[in-house]
């Protein structure tokens, strides 16, 4: 029987296919990469585009900005990008079960147009407003985006392959903030009369999805189990498995359909109150917000700040910015290609362990480069290991995990919540971080510090790991914590009855005598 039930689950394991991996690059290059390029492309340009609103705001009031209002516009012009990621994660569950995962990323390409548009006219028009509005709306495209590609990816990948497929979109990330660096460098794109080009760039990639993503299916888990269309999801698992036989995969696919028979898509308010999926919840509300908690926004947003900080001469910075995209990559390459070896919970804990010691490293190095000038160095090394910690394991293992912990039922719920934390999150570091770093100085990082340990402790008692599972026996292995933690409160309950019982039954013997 054993072995039965071993050949089975081997049925369900796919090889890397062509077609899986063309619409794996072609959904993160589209839209994973563009948030990457977004929070990067602003550090660049700072001071030009800070320029341009003063003599904007001169020339419609005859008075020009102070340094700290010009701080203000400016820091709301690098966050109103995450407060328009929050509005796209509130859109992901609705849109996602009407459109469907391939639908969702292709219609939501014309945001891309109308924001890339307004940002590449603003200086032509004179308009700061465009500017920032531009930002919000590629902002709403993230905030889709970000959840959309690895939920279609997830659903998409037979399980041997789905932590490889589902960390393609953080590598592309990494690739757009590298992108970003290179193109804002004063020997392309970072001269002033460039920057609103510059901003503009992230129409090419999406016309490119747009172009291409139409021809392939959608998600087989989306078409059988919400759809209920056997035909298309034999379509789809054949063009995405080639030879394989799918028939046992169509087997698990059909059992997760049959235990979710009397359930339909959950609503937020319903995930947050369904106690059988209480610690998958709390996993990616802990994961999500330690994400974006850790420090690594404050690093892409301030990379140029942080340096001059940190005692690089202004010349060398932008140099040394590139230096770490290019770093960025190489840890995203590693971290994918090691994470069907190593599993999900290796690569977490120690990327947020990691982060956490080059927090306070920061800290001790900043503090002592006034004494010992070549700690300023020291400083660069911290950063880039932040850097480095950071994509080969929280940049995108918290969606693959969203992905893994939920069943189809409760996924695009699961992806609105953790969406949306991410994004209240980044919002909070994009926004704070300038003023913090003014009244906290080098002790700002060890806020970032304390986080990234306190996400790596949990990872490390709490969460189980998911490698070669399918999605039912993960919510298995969390019925198990579920049902323990339910049994523990129904016993205590029944112990407190019961002292009080007692208490009565003696009270009344007393009486009694």
């Amino acid at each position: 029987m054993a072995e039965e039930v071993l050949l089975s689950n081997a049925k369900i394991y796919g090889k890397l296919t062509p077609s899986l991996l063309a619409v794996a690059f072609l959904a993160s290059f589209g839209s994973s990469m563009l948030y990457g390029y977004n929070l990067a492309v602003v550090n660049s340009p700072a001071e030009d585009i800070k320029r341009f609103y003063n003599r904007t705001v001169v020339s419609r009031n005859r008075t020009g900005l102070n340094e700290e209002e010009l701080t203000l516009m400016y820091s709301l012009t690098v966050s109103v990008f995450a407060i328009g990621g929050l509005v796209g994660s509130f859109m992901v569950g609705t849109l996602v079960t009407k459109f469907g995962r391939k639908g969702t990323l292709v219609n939501s390409t014309v945001l891309v147009f109308i924001g890339g548009g307004l940002m590449g006219a603003s200086r032509s028009c004179g308009s700061l407003e465009m500017v920032i509005i531009g930002r919000f709306i590629t902002g709403i495209h993230s905030g889709l985006s970000l959840s959309v590609v690895p939920m279609y990816l997830g659903e998409i990948a037979p399980k041997n392959l789905r932590g490889f497929l589902g960390l393609i979109p953080s590598i592309f990330i990494c690739i757009g903030v590298f992108s970003a660096q290179i193109l804002g460098l004063h020997e392309l794109l970072g001269k002033e009369e460039h920057w609103p080009l510059l901003l503009s760039l992230v129409i090419g990639p999406t016309f490119v999805q747009l172009l291409l993503l139409p021809w392939f299916p959608e998600s087989p888990r989306y078409l059988l189990i919400e759809k209920r269309n056997v035909h298309a999801t034999i379509t789809a698992l054949k063009w995405y498995r080639a030879k394989c036989n799918i028939q046992s995969e169509i087997e698990e696919m059909q059992e997760e359909q049959r235990s979710l028979s009397s359930v339909n898509t959950v609503s937020v308010l319903g995930l947050l109150l369904d106690r059988s999926v209480r610690w998958q919840v709390i996993s990616i509300v802990v994961v999500n917000m330690g994400m974006q908690l850790s420090g690594i926004d404050a690093i892409w947003f301030y990379t140029n700040a942080i340096f001059e900080n940190a005692g690089i001469p202004r010349p060398q910075i932008q140099y040394t910015t590139v230096g770490t995209g290019a770093i960025e990559v190489i840890a995203g390459l590693a971290g994918s290609f090691t994470i069907e070896r190593l599993g999900r919970r290796p690569l977490m804990i120690g990327g947020f362990s990691f982060m956490g010691f080059c927090c306070a490293g920061i800290t001790f190095s900043l503090i002592l480069q006034a004494h010992i000038p070549f700690m300023r160095y020291i400083s660069v090394g911290f950063v880039i290991g932040i850097i480095a910690g950071f994509c080969i394991g929280p940049a995108g293992v918290p969606f693959l995990m969203t992905a893994e912990l939920f069943t189809q039922s409760h996924r695009p719920a699961a992806y609105t919540v953790a969406g949306s934390l991410n994004w209240i999150s980044n919002f909070t570091v994009g926004f704070v971080f300038p003023f913090l770093q003014m009244s906290a100085g080098a002790f700002c990082y060890l806020v970032f510090c304390g986080i990234c340990t306190a996400v790596a402790a949990y990872v490390y008692f709490i969460i189980p790991e998911t490698k070669n599972k399918t999605f039912v026996e993960i919510s298995q292995l969390f019925a198990k914590k579920d049902s323990l933690l339910n049994s523990q409160l129904s016993l205590k309950k029944i112990n407190e009855y019961g002292a009080m019982e007692n208490s009565c039954v003696e009270g009344g013997r007393t009486g009694d005598k």
